[in-house]
């Protein structure tokens, strides 16, 4: 293992702000893999920091491959990490929609700049993501369809489920477009969680990354195969809305499989306990996604069902 200074910039205030890639194996530019990019990714970032783990453990056993390549960097955001803030924390901006970055711009641009610089050229990208929404997803990748993708090798994580989904205008200043667009294939893998810690989704995420490494050679280990992957697009999901604002009483968990009119969860009124609302399934299905935080503003996005293909 090698230990990389991707950036090192100036505070004023308190220590140099640094940004620290890990380097494994050979010198061909193979698998980069970046943690978070915001402050409130504690769950990515303890994925990040057991994949290390793994590969330095990996790299003892004499099982990383010589010739292939593979660049971790644990964090894009210490800053933020440190202060508990989820965007950067001088003007709270993102830097996950600066990119591809200019070195001579503002904070962040600068930031985008010099991280692109590190993990442009790879022939594979993995981005730990998290969701724009507050809650809980069931541990997958994601694979935006800008033409260069591939969703095929998008199975070897060995998930039960890939989603593909299409770019939408505010994606293409995101890492993983602009990581497609110039020759890298990527992937945003979602590990059920974000601001807390769920060790057994974390588990899956960063079994998940030394899967598809193995998967190209560029690592050898011992691991089970993982799951058959389910394709789909991300339109196939069905939202449920909240129609009230209140206090959301959660009744299922993410993967869950529920049945066309189940009880998902029910909004209470704040003041007085009462029932506002219940949210009920669309369909036959998996919970995929489910708000989290105690309290839910109305028209909010509370549940994703994925249908059971028939």
């Amino acid at each position: 293992m090698e230990r990389i200074e991707i950036l090192r910039m100036k505070s004023p205030f308190r220590d140099d702000f640094v940004i620290h890639g890990f380097h494994f194996g050979g010198p061909k530019k193979t698998v980069a893999i970046v943690g978070p990019m915001r402050g409130d990714e504690a769950q990515q970032l303890f994925v990040a920091s057991q994949i290390v783990k793994n590969l330095t453990h990996l790299e003892r056993q004499g099982r990383v491959s010589n010739e292939l390549g593979i660049l971790v960097i644990p964090t894009v955001n210490s800053f933020s990490l440190n202060v508990h803030k989820r965007f950067w924390a001088m003007d709270n901006t993102d830097i996950n929609r600066m990119f591809p970055g200019y070195d001579q711009g503002e904070t962040t641009q600068r930031i985008a700049a010099a991280l692109f610089e590190a993990v442009k050229g790879y022939a594979w990208g993995v981005q730990l993501a998290s969701y724009y929404l507050s809650g809980n997803f069931t541990p997958h990748v994601r694979v935006m369809r800008t033409g260069y993708e591939d969703a095929a090798a998008a199975e070897a994580f060995g998930l039960p489920y890939v989603c593909r989904y299409d770019p939408a205008p505010f994606d293409t200043v995101v890492l993983n477009y602009n990581w497609q667009i110039f020759g890298t294939r990527a992937y945003s893998l979602y590990s059920g969680s974000t601001d807390v810690l769920s060790h057994d989704m974390a588990k899956l995420s960063w079994q998940a990354v030394i899967r598809f490494l193995n998967s190209i050679k560029a690592v050898s280990a011992p691991l089970h195969p993982g799951s058959r992957s389910l394709v789909f697009a991300a339109d196939e999901l069905q939202t449920v809305t909240s129609q009230q604002a209140g206090v959301l009483y959660n009744r299922v968990a993410v993967g869950q499989y529920v049945r066309k009119d189940d009880q998902l969860a029910t909004i209470l009124d704040p003041f007085t306990g009462e029932q506002l609302q219940s949210l009920t399934s669309p369909a036959d299905g998996v919970v995929f996604f489910a708000h989290t935080k105690p309290l839910v503003h109305q028209h909010s996005r509370a549940f994703q069902i994925l249908p059971f293909h028939s």
